[in-house]
């Protein structure tokens, strides 16, 4: 549900979180964005960073030059004075994969939970583009939805401590490819040649929120 007004929580004595719903909605991310951007352009001294989140925006501040009253006063003047933002139009990345094997160590797993075929698995997983609802976890690490409810996927009951960069995982609703080797507790089904995230380049991240990504199978 889009909540009607933000709820404010605060995170410690430097950081206020501002909620607009209460679950993984592409209007209620659409909000999020619309937010983040609208207070980034509109930005308040003692402002340190903003972390747009599924259904949630994290802001970052310093307290010695902000009180929390006056950063609330701020986040709720911006909203009602700027409105909707005009996006551009969102990038589609196609994304290829080796599904299976040691690509992706996880898919025979998959198959057998849900009683279908790997090749199944594979073109149910490509059947439909996905939006990035945002990136985190690590530099460049999106989190993609929605994925069919065919293909709703509990996490590893022990997450992985080594996930090879590249690697494209599922859990519940939700697909991810790991830009960088870390540990990671989604299902493994395939992975990725292309590099996400490069901090050399400008932009670093391959990927913003509010970009699609389609998956397709190569050999």
């Amino acid at each position: 549900m889009l909540y009607p007004e933000p709820i404010f929580r605060r995170m410690g004595d430097r950081s206020l979180l501002v909620e607009l719903g209460d679950r993984i909605d592409p209007l209620i991310n659409r909000k999020v964005q619309e937010l983040f951007q609208n207070l980034d352009q509109h930005r308040l001294g003692g402002v340190i960073d903003l972390v747009p989140g599924y259904r949630s925006l994290l802001v970052i501040y310093d307290p010695l030059k902000l009180e929390n009253p006056e950063l609330k006063d701020w986040i709720v003047s911006v909203r009602k004075a700027t409105g909707k933002s005009r996006f551009a139009e969102p990038k589609t990345l196609r994304v290829p994969v080796y599904y299976g094997g040691e690509h992706g160590p996880d898919l025979e797993w998959v198959a057998r939970y849900h009683n279908l075929r790997p090749e199944e698995v594979v073109r149910i997983h490509t059947s439909r583009s996905y939006r990035v609802y945002m990136i985190g976890f690590t530099p460049g690490h999106p989190y993609l939805g929605e994925l069919p409810d065919t293909l709703m996927t509990p996490r590893k009951q022990t997450p992985r401590t080594r996930v090879p960069r590249g690697s494209v995982g599922i859990a519940q609703k939700q697909s991810v490819i790991y830009p960088v080797e870390s540990p990671g507790g989604f299902q493994i089904i395939g992975q990725t040649p292309l590099s996400l995230f490069d901090p050399a380049k400008q932009p670093p991240a391959l990927l913003k929120m509010g970009d699609r990504v389609k998956f397709f199978s190569v050999t």
